[in-house]
């Protein structure tokens, strides 16, 4: 257990022991981040294979006994997909822009595609079928069922996320949205060309290097603070007060303008005055694309890219707090960060890996229909939404009905769905529906609003079996804490026939307990 290994036979090592490949590029990012200590100096770097022991000791079984321990035996660990690594679980557009609360693409392929197993005894769907997203969120549901070869609808109060959707299935003209993309670019360098941000950003960069490489020295800083040998909470405000005068001569020097006049919208707020000359030009630059599907991805990439920039730590991106427009100890990665002063990177990087996804899913994507309308799932006609979008997928929709739902429904008092994308709702215009959700943050999660979820729950699955074939089945994700889907069903006229637990691991909350979810499988009476 002390014997010292090289990166490669590390990987090596590590991949017969967890069961999955693990490459020499994923030790290194262990030595980086200080899970584990780097022995001897770059050109002969070594791990200690205890150390790699102690840290996917976790990974080998005793993280799925601890969850069936919390859970029970009939967790279905298959479904925790753990074998899958981020680049798999948002593969091609699932990453075409972030959303807080989307289900991973493995979990809908499992119960729409043809295979069996132990705990799914049949298959419920077959291509050409006619599946329903209520609430469609990022689309999740309607890429899968593309990739499968059957149709889909989409469904989603917020008019922000029916674009993110809708665009994630639109058939491109990939020259043209290149085309676009370089006069875009072109236009936005030569725009802060003579722009005094860019030389006070490189020597700001320059300052921030030799801080961090004297105080935060990767990967040794990370190794101690894993250890316990550094206060980092105390440490990280020492060094943070001691840049700041560095930082604030810079500022100075170059004239740098920290916040805008107004801070009454959210735009006006969270970006600095450079960063939203930036925006405001890019946008207006976008308004003179003529392809209308060109237009609506690239402003999706847009509003990507503004996400990113928006003047917070890199550790609140999901959770803001306060605009941040000074350098400041990032506990993410472990050094002094700072605040960004141009989108053109975010902007470069987004519309490149824009592209590649698009053409990624052109070679998976089936001739099949999918739509995600805008509307409130409890009252929408369906039928008559599709007919007037697309006649022919209107056709096809009357004759087969919908074979059942896949979907995963808001959790009770969890997000505030339009809050999270405010920044495009302020940019690109969009009515807010705010009252509409179901089960929103704001309105907490107490007897009250455990009620009125309920009530709304009931009335969307009511109005969309109009449109359902007799022999339907509804899968609905869940975290029920409140045990409140046996009443929904009921108010349904529906039955619970199944219900599959898995555990939700790698969430990207803060929290890193053990938490499940469970697919509560309904059908007709």
């Amino acid at each position: 257990m002390n014997e010292l290994l090289t990166i490669k036979e590390a990987s090596e090592w590590a991949t017969k022991y967890v069961g999955k490949d693990v490459t020499p590029s994923n030790i290194s990012y262990l030595i980086q981040y200080g899970r584990v200590k780097r022995i001897g100096e770059n050109g002969a770097t070594q791990v200690s294979q205890k150390d790699l022991l102690d840290y996917y000791k976790s990974y080998h079984g005793s993280r799925e006994n601890y969850f069936k321990e919390q859970f029970g035996e009939d967790l279905n660990w298959a479904l925790s997909f753990e074998q899958y690594k981020e680049v798999e679980t948002t593969k091609h557009i699932h990453r075409l822009h972030p959303y807080k609360g989307k289900f991973i693409p493995q979990l809908v392929e499992y119960f729409l595609d043809s295979h069996t197993d132990r705990f799914k005894r049949e298959a419920y769907f077959a291509k050409d079928d006619i599946v329903l997203d209520p609430f469609s969120g990022s689309g999740t549901t309607m890429v899968q069922a593309c990739e499968l070869g059957i149709h889909a609808v989409g469904i989603d109060v917020s008019a922000f996320n029916s674009l993110i959707a809708n665009c994630k299935i639109i058939k491109y003209d990939i020259s043209d949205i290149r085309k676009e993309i370089e006069r875009i670019t072109k236009s936005l360098e030569n725009f802060i060309k003579n722009s005094n941000t860019i030389e006070f950003e490189g020597k700001l960069l320059v300052e921030l290097n030799k801080f961090n490489n004297k105080y935060f020295p990767v990967p040794d800083y990370k190794y101690q603070l894993r250890r316990g040998e550094i206060n980092e909470k105390q440490y990280g405000v020492e060094k943070e007060k001691e840049f700041l005068s560095v930082f604030q001569n810079l500022v100075n020097r170059y004239n740098i303008k920290l916040r805008q006049d107004k801070d009454i919208t959210f735009l006006d707020k969270w970006y600095s005055a450079h960063i939203r000359n930036e925006i405001d030009f890019v946008f207006e630059a976008i308004k003179h694309t003529k392809n209308i599907d060109t237009k609506k991805i690239i402003s999706i990439i847009l509003s990507r890219t503004i996400r990113s920039c928006r003047a917070t730590t890199h550790a609140d991106l999901a959770t803001l707090l306060e605009p941040v427009t000074a350098t400041y100890y990032c506990s993410k990665h472990g050094k002094m960060c700072k605040p960004l002063f141009s989108i053109l990177k975010w902007w470069k990087t987004y519309s490149k890996d824009t592209v590649n996804r698009l053409l990624l899913f052109d070679k998976l994507r089936t001739n099949t229909f999918q739509l995600c309308l805008t509307g409130d799932s409890r009252n929408i006609d369906i039928f008559e939404q599709i007919k007037r979008r697309n006649p022919e997928f209107g056709i096809l929709f009357e004759r087969q009905k919908i074979k059942g739902i896949f979907s995963s429904p808001p959790y009770v008092g969890l997000i505030d769905y339009h809050e999270q994308h405010a920044y495009a709702y302020d940019l690109f215009g969009y009515e807010r529906k705010d009252e509409l959700e179901i089960g929103p943050l704001y309105k907490g999660h107490k007897k009250d609003a455990q009620i009125s979820y309920i009530q709304g729950i009931s009335d969307v699955l009511n109005n969309c079996k109009r449109f359902f074939t007799d022999d339907y089945d509804v899968f609905l994700v869940a975290n029920d804490k409140y045990n409140m889907y046996p009443t929904i069903a009921e108010n349904a006229g529906m039955k619970i026939v199944n219900q599959f637990c898995r555990p939700v691991l790698n969430r990207s909350e803060k929290d890193k307990t053990a938490y499940s979810e469970t697919i509560f499988h309904l059908k007709n009476k």
